[in-house]
């Protein structure tokens, strides 16, 4: 039976997209008699079957050998554009893992979105993500995996842009979109420019390719260069990191999913591509450099913020950053083990967040404090995802992040000293909002805080209960790093700045012998976190104040030079016409005289080489 769901797991996106398609009759003008609430029933029923597809079929596929598909789609003058598909144990777990959160996401939004009428577009608009992740996962095609990108860039487009009444939902959601076209147009090069050298786009191929061939160096890393652009933008990296920022503007339950699996789109393909990168060794140290600058830069700023997603997406920002460095570094389980752990923690950590937005009506930490007592369960599921996130041992973000670590240590050592600074900022960061939120005397936004009710509360609980479980899941697959031969000083001092990091963090933020609120002694330093490193007034001073000139050299060069040799030739005609008429007497002899006279003088000027032969010298 488990070989059968094996074969057939190839259907797995098209359930999600029974239940988009489903959806759209409970749109506004088509059912209005049962209100828009069986959209989302439809779509928590499609999702679980395919959850439950993925877990059937995941026995059949475990330590096997990955099972191979192709779906014909268009063949045309020597060009075949066959959908691979590929069903393994490490594409059958990730769909497992974007369907289980998904369907959490969406009885989390039932609750969250209770009063919305908007559910058969919100709900049609998960279902597109699940839909297209999942085929992502499965696709063993980067040209068909480029399309589901910008699929899913689509889809996070509508979903920013949900509440589409609000100035700055419509704001962020146009940044987003146009802050990946940058990627996504030099990724689409890459993808062009890679089929005439390796003739493939099947990833399997490529990396059989990437094994022999011998391209020259610059030819290898502007191709790579190309390729890392478009995961750039999904993993919202610097430079193009302030998209993921601006997306907090959408619903939360979307949030559960842009924040946890969504934006590791960009770094599966990363992973998928591994073998092309690794031509150039220039490819790599950019990764690491571009990782290593996210990430430091993504704690920095997550720390100075007042608001609670704004937080939280720099947090994610920064792990994307780790999995570049680990790409980069050529430590691909350290990629996946950091990809799964932080997935679930910060999916966990999104949940207990939003339940406090959706019960205090405010995000802003500064207006909250002293929900302890009143948000027990918030407060521990916060806990939870913050020790799941760092180098907290037993929980899965210290097996990854030693996994890496360990495997960086001998190449790169200093990568190791990054990891450090990052595991202990992002531990002062998580506990510098717990203490906002938590800690410390309640104020008038919190004082009749209740705990949230049962809708939002289950499956955060769900995804507390599976981030405490995914070690023992880890060890249950022989997936866990093995600790006799990891490097013990390394699990040591991830332990220790994970430690200090929290301490200095209860010290400053919990504990209420320093004022708040912290302030640092130099204001400048402070304003540069706070105002992420300027990026915004980077953007207007380069990207669009060239756009902006260069789009006003455009028009006054197509108003005043294409048009102007357009109205000039329209005026001369005009002028022509007028002189014409002028000269018109209405008498039928004088055409005649001057149709003879014009016939003559073209004939002389047609004739006139052999009249000069006759005409004295």
């Amino acid at each position: 039976m488990t070989q059968l769901f094996a074969q057939t797991f190839w259907l797995v996106p098209c359930y999600p997209l029974i239940g988009m398609l489903f959806s759209l009759l409970w749109s506004p003008g088509v059912i209005r008699r049962t209100g828009p609430r069986p959209a989302g029933y439809i779509n928590l029923l499609m999702t679980f079957i395919a959850l439950l597809h993925g877990s059937m079929a995941f026995p059949a596929v475990w330590q096997q050998p990955a099972l191979h598909f192709e779906i014909p789609w268009l063949q045309v003058a020597g060009l075949d554009l066959t959908i691979p598909v590929e069903v393994s144990s490490v594409t059958v777990g990730a769909t497992t893992l974007v369907t289980g959160l998904n369907l959490l996401a969406q009885i989390y939004a039932v609750g969250y979105l209770e009063m919305d009428w908007g559910w058969s577009r919100f709900y049609a608009l998960l279902a597109l993500f699940e839909a297209g992740m999942c085929s992502l996962v499965l696709c063993n095609s980067l040209f068909f995996s480029y399309i589901l990108l910008e699929i899913l860039t689509l889809g996070t487009y509508l979903l920013i842009g949900f509440w589409f009444n609000q100035s700055l939902v419509v704001t962020g959601a146009r940044d987003a979109f146009l802050t990946k076209r940058i990627g996504d147009l030099l990724l689409l090069m890459g993808v062009l420019a890679l089929y005439p050298l390796a003739g493939t786009w099947n990833f399997d191929e490529l990396a059989e390719w990437a094994r022999t061939a011998h391209i020259e160096p610059t030819t290898a890393t502007l191709l790579g260069l190309a390729l890392i652009a478009g995961p750039m933008g999904k993993c919202a990296q610097f430079p193009l990191h302030l998209w993921l920022d601006e997306a907090m503007e959408g619903p939360v339950p979307s949030t559960i999913l842009r924040n946890s699996v969504v934006v590791a789109t960009g770094a599966w393909i990363l992973i998928k591509l591994e073998p092309v990168l690794a031509l150039s060794p220039v490819v790599l140290t950019t990764m690491i450099a571009i990782g290593s600058l996210t990430a430091i830069g993504g704690t920095l700023i997550a720390i100075a913020q007042i608001d609670i997603k704004r937080a939280l997406s720099y947090t994610t920002s920064t792990y994307m950053g780790l999995i570049f460095i680990a790409v980069g570094a050529q430590q691909i389980e350290a990629a996946l083990l950091l990809i799964l752990s932080h997935a679930v923690a910060q999916a966990l950590l999104v949940m207990s967040t939003g339940a406090i937005v959706w019960t205090n009506i405010t995000q802003d930490l500064t207006q909250l404090g002293g929900l302890w007592s009143r948000r027990p369960i918030a407060g521990i599921c916060y806990l939870v995802g913050a020790a799941g996130l760092i180098g907290l041992p037993p929980l899965g973000g210290f097996w990854a992040l030693l996994k890496l670590a360990d495997g960086a240590w001998e190449r790169y050592p200093w990568i190791v000293g990054i990891l450090l600074i990052v595991n202990g900022l992002t531990a002062f960061s998580m506990m510098r909002e717990f203490g906002l939120i938590f800690a410390g005397p309640r104020k008038q936004m919190t004082d009749r805080s209740a705990e949230a009710f049962w809708l939002i509360t289950l499956p955060m609980t769900i995804a507390m209960g599976f981030v405490l479980h995914l070690p023992l899941i880890l060890q249950s697959l022989n997936l866990l790093p093995n600790w006799a031969v990891l490097n013990k000083d390394m699990a040591l001092l991830l332990l220790w700045s994970s430690i200090t990091g929290l301490s200095i963090g209860a010290v400053v933020y919990i504990g209420q012998s320093i004022p708040k609120p912290i302030r640092l002694p130099w204001k400048q330093l402070q304003d540069l976190f706070a105002y992420d490193l300027y990026t915004p007034k980077l953007y207007r001073s380069s990207i669009v104040f060239s756009v902006d000139w260069a789009s006003r050299i455009t028009d006054w060069f197509d108003r005043y030079i294409i048009d102007g040799v357009v109205n000039l030739v329209g005026l001369v005609s005009l002028l022509g016409g007028e002189t014409l008429k002028y000269g018109n007497s209405g008498q039928g002899q004088f055409y005649v005289l001057t149709i003879t006279l014009g016939l003559a003088a073209l004939s002389i000027f047609m004739s006139w080489s052999f009249i000069a032969q006759f005409l004295p010298s």
